[in-house]
C-alpha cells in the first residue's frame, strides 16, 4: 500500500515554539503549531542496478575526495570562486536570540498587508488559561484588525502578522521588502502596450461571465493523484496510461477573445436548456 500521511488536514497539537504575545504590559501565553502541510509525493534516488537508495557524500570540488564532518566549515563567496571562512562561534555571536515573545508594534487592517509578503502561516494556541487569548481573538474579529510585529524563530527574526481566522489566532511570517521583486523595476513590463478599448471590453465581458465565489475545495492536486495511481498500478503489476491534453492552439488575441465569449454563451444556453 502507498504510505498514508497522518490525518487529513488537522494541524498537529504538538508545539515547536512556546512563548507569549506581548502587547505593552499585556502578555498572552501561546504555543505555535504547524498549520500548513504539503502533501507532496516524496521520491528517493535509487541505484538502478540493485534498487537501493543512493547516499549523498560531501566531496571537495578541488581534490574530489570525501570530506569528513569535522573538516567542514561555513564560507561566504565574496567573488566568483573566492570564499571567506566564518567560524561557528562568529556566526553564533551575531545570531538573533529568541526571547520567546511575539512583540506586537501596532494594529492594522488585515487587508492592508499585500499577500505577496506572506511567508508561512502557523496556528497560535493558548498555553494555559485562555481568557486573554479569547479577548484578543474576539477584538480582532469584531474590528477586522490584526497585529504586526516580530518574532525570532530558530536563527532568523521575522516580521509577523497575527490575526483571527476561524475562531483561532494565527501567525503569518512576512518577507522583508528586499526579498520581494518590484515589478516597476522590471524593464520588460514597462514596455508592454496598453490594450485597445475593444479588447478590454471583450476581456471584461469574459471576466463577468466567469465570475463567481471562490471555493478552495474545487481544486485538487491532479499531479499527486496521477502519481499515486501510477504507484498503485506498478504495485499491482498493471500498466497505467496517462492521456495527454492537446496542445493549445495559437490564435490572434481578438479572435481568441471572441471565440471564448461565444463558447461561454453556448455553454450557458446548454445549461438552461430549451425554452
Amino acid at each position: 500500500m502507498i504510505k498514508e500521511t497522518p490525518d487529513s488536514g488537522q494541524p498537529s497539537p504538538r508545539a515547536f515554539w512556546t512563548g507569549a504575545i506581548s502587547i505593552g504590559l499585556v502578555n498572552i501565553p501561546v504555543r505555535l503549531s504547524v498549520m500548513v502541510r504539503e502533501h507532496t509525493i516524496q521520491f528517493r534516488l535509487l541505484h538502478r542496478k540493485d534498487g537501493q537508495p543512493v547516499r549523498y557524500e560531501r566531496v571537495c570540488t578541488r581534490d574530489n575526495e570525501v570530506v569528513p564532518w569535522e573538516e567542514i566549515v561555513r564560507g561566504y563567496e565574496v567573488r566568483e570562486g573566492e570564499f571567506i571562512v566564518l567560524e561557528k562561534e562568529e556566526i553564533d555571536a551575531v545570531r538573533p536570540e529568541s526571547d520567546r515573545r511575539i512583540r506586537i508594534d501596532r494594529f492594522i487592517n488585515v487587508l492592508s498587508v499585500d499577500p505577496v509578503y506572506y511567508d508561512r502561516t502557523y496556528l497560535l494556541l493558548p498555553d494555559g488559561p485562555a481568557d486573554a487569548y479569547a479577548l484578543l481573538r474576539e477584538t480582532f474579529r469584531r474590528m477586522g484588525r490584526g497585529g504586526v510585529g516580530r518574532i525570532t524563530l530558530r536563527t532568523k527574526e521575522y516580521p509577523v502578522l497575527v490575526r483571527e481566522y476561524q475562531d483561532a489566532l494565527i501567525l503569518t511570517t512576512l518577507h522583508y521588502p528586499d526579498e520581494v521583486a518590484d515589478p516597476a523595476q522590471i524593464e520588460v513590463l514597462s514596455a508592454i502596450r496598453v490594450p485597445g478599448e475593444k479588447e478590454i471590453a471583450l476581456a471584461e465581458k469574459i471576466v463577468s461571465d466567469l465570475s463567481g465565489e471562490f471555493e478552495i475545495g474545487d481544486y485538487h492536486d491532479t499531479y499527486r493523484e496521477q502519481i499515486e495511481a501510477l504507484i498503485r498500478s506498478r504495485m499491482a503489476g498493471t500498466t497505467y496510461r496517462v492521456e495527454r491534453p492537446k496542445a493549445a492552439e495559437v490564435r490572434d488575441l481578438m479572435s481568441a477573445l471572441e471565440e471564448t465569449l461565444a463558447q461561454l454563451k453556448a455553454e450557458r444556453a446548454s445549461v438552461k436548456g430549451p425554452g
